[in-house]
């Protein structure tokens, strides 16, 4: 399987074209992304479980909406089930990437918390106070720890990002499927970072108004991730 080295750019043209996705039928949009927090809040109700039950179904979801990128774009139609798509698709897979991400997050956060020291965990996990000496101190703890933790988190987000289509769309079981998203984006790193950084801008921008503007920005983010695998991994494929 072939994977395309795109101009830096393409950052950019991922976004714009998954706005054009987008535009075809915002407001199932809009509804598809709000039935997938309001699943996401439901499920954080439950204690400790309820985010671990979310990340491992998140590649799931996302598949379908990868799905319904993918049937919107061959002039199909873009619908609510395609949220759920991915449960009718050998789910099996794509809960096992949702698995080693999810572990994957837990050890970096058992990183962060033994960079961060003892005063850290105590002020995180127990809620201690500390005093004005013990802050300083933790500061500077907080700083390192987050760096290492941004550090590790990279290459795993890297890894988990075409994951989900590379086992819907090309069949690949999952370890394989991560492996080459993770080769992938380190392949064409420039045109991600540029692709990032408008993306923070964006979500300043989309925030401003009360928020409103995120109901554009999520739908076009999810879009734009159908988007970047074309570029990457489809022959003869154009995003412009």
């Amino acid at each position: 399987m072939e994977v395309r080295q795109v101009d830096a750019k393409q950052g950019w043209q991922w976004i714009v074209t998954g706005f054009r996705l987008f535009r075809r039928i915002p407001l199932v949009w809009i509804i598809l992304c709000f039935t997938l927090l309001l699943i996401a809040a439901t499920l954080a109700l439950i204690p400790m479980a309820g985010q671990f039950i979310f990340t491992l179904l998140s590649p799931v979801f996302l598949a379908g909406l990868m799905m319904g990128c993918k049937t919107l774009e061959q002039g199909g139609d873009l619908e609510i089930s395609h949220l759920f798509a991915g449960f009718r698709s050998n789910p099996a897979p794509l809960i096992t990437i949702g698995g080693i991400y999810l572990v994957g997050q837990v050890l970096i956060l058992g990183v962060f918390m033994l960079v961060g020291g003892d005063v850290l965990m105590d002020l995180l996990v127990d809620g201690k106070r500390v005093d004005e000496n013990e802050l300083k101190d933790v500061s500077g703890h907080m700083l390192s720890a987050s760096l290492v933790g941004l550090t590790l988190s990279i290459p795993l987000l890297m890894a988990a990002w075409f994951a989900p289509l590379l086992v819907i769309f090309k069949g690949l079981p999952p370890v394989e499927a991560m492996r080459q998203s993770f080769f992938a984006c380190l392949k064409n790193i420039i045109a991600f970072q540029i692709y990032a950084v408008i993306l923070v801008v964006l979500t300043i921008l989309a925030a401003i108004p009360y928020g409103l503007g995120l109901f554009v920005l999520i739908p076009t983010v999810f879009a734009s991730i159908y988007t970047s695998y074309k570029d990457i991994f489809e022959e003869g494929a154009e995003t412009a």
